[in-house]
This record gives structure tokens, C-alpha cells and sequence, in this order.
């Protein structure tokens, strides 16, 4: 039941079953989070299995991750088709997200488990950080604080050039202004996702502009 990454596009939904906490710190473009274990939960989790046992960590652990996955059968996923084909993953594809697509499974929906989880995602997008951006040429726009290079940049993208804009991709003004208000900014491993997707949209034969 295991696939790798370059097969994510075959299915119809791909599904994060970590945390909140975790599914916030980053993830897959276009991933849905249905966690298994709540922040708090997973907490309580690892917390057993170091002190008490791990046999204590995975009997609560199973329960709880059991009652969640019922909460999004009969919530989340309530009007998924028969035919519905997901990638599951977690952290690293383990037990949580083996747990889903085994009982996905039995329900009949042909799910899979992403080998390596969310870990081999953040490879595959290090690996693309170290290439991609070599294939483009870039045009720098430069200057002094307060001379519009962003008012530049932005015009620029409106008349349908392609602009790559990292201060709105990390949510934070490369000047004495900062970040932005009421945005939180995002962490590198989603700033990084948030740049592969970006390049990716770009075209090799025209250049990219960027401040």
C-alpha cells in the first residue's frame, strides 16, 4: 500500500493526518490536515511511552487515534464517493497514517500510504532548492529603503511578468518596517515549500524579476 511522491499526482485528495501543529510548521501544496491526534494528544502519547511503557504509549495511543479517525468518517470524509482514491502520510509513514489507509481500505476506498511521510516530502524539496532555481535567469531590482522596489515588483507582475516576490512569500518587509501586521510568518520549512511552488510556476525562457 505504499507509493512514493512523484505518484501524489494520481490521486483524487492527499491527506496530512498530523497534528495541527505539525500540519502548520509546513506541508504538501494542497494537502487537506485530518489529524489522528490532536497537539495535546500526541503529547500525552509520546510522554507514556517514554515514562510509563511503549506497549502504555500505543495502547492509548490506538484508542485515541481510533476515536479520531470515527470523528472523520462520520464528519470530514462523510461525503467522499465510493471511488475516492487519497495519499495518506504522516511524519515519517508510520503507524498513524498506516492506521488510516488500512481501515480506508477495509471501508473500500483504495487508499495509499506516502513511503516516508512528510520526512520524504521535506527531502525531495531540499533537493529541488539545490536545482531549480539555477535553471532561471534573474533580473534584481535594487535600491535604498523607500525607492518602491515593491511598487516596482508588483507593477511588474500586473503587467504579466514573472515576478518572484520572497518578502511576501516570508510574510516580512526586508526594511526597517518588518513584518507584516496580523501575519504570521511563516517557518523556513514552509517558506521553502512556499518558494518550490512558486518557481515551479515560472517559465525557463523568460526572465524572473525580484527585489
Amino acid at each position: 500500500l505504499l507509493v512514493s511522491l512523484d505518484q501524489a499526482g494520481d490521486f483524487d485528495e492527499i491527506i496530512d493526518v498530523r497534528t495541527p501543529l505539525e500540519f502548520a510548521e509546513d506541508h504538501i501544496p494542497g494537502a487537506l490536515n485530518a489529524p489522528v491526534l490532536s497537539n495535546e494528544e500526541r503529547v500525552l502519547v509520546g510522554t507514556t511511552y517514554k515514562q510509563v511503557s511503549p506497549f502504555e504509549g500505543t495502547r492509548i495511543g490506538a484508542a485515541l487515534v481510533a476515536r479520531n479517525i470515527a470523528h472523520h468518517l462520520e464528519t470530514t470524509f462523510a461525503d467522499r464517493p465510493r471511488n475516492w482514491r487519497p495519499l495518506i502520510y504522516c511524519w515519517r509513514g508510520g503507524k498513524r497514517s498506516g492506521s488510516v489507509t488500512t481501515l480506508f481500505n477495509m471501508i473500500g476506498w483504495p487508499a495509499r500510504q506516502l513511503n516516508g511521510g512528510y520526512k520524504s516530502y521535506r527531502r525531495a524539496t531540499l533537493d529541488t532548492l539545490d536545482s531549480l532555481p539555477k535553471r532561471f535567469n534573474y533580473i534584481a531590482l535594487v535600491g535604498p529603503t523607500g525607492s518602491g522596489k515593491t511598487r516596482l515588483l508588483e507593477a511588474l507582475n500586473r503587467a504579466g511578468a514573472q515576478t518572484l516576490d520572497l518578502e511576501a512569500l516570508a510574510a516580512h518587509r526586508g526594511s526597517l518596517l518588518g513584518a507584516w501586521a496580523g501575519i504570521a510568518q511563516p517557518s523556513q520549512k514552509r517558506f521553502d515549500t512556499l518558494l518550490v511552488s512558486a518557481l515551479r510556476t515560472f517559465d525557463p525562457l523568460r526572465p524572473v524579476f525580484v527585489e
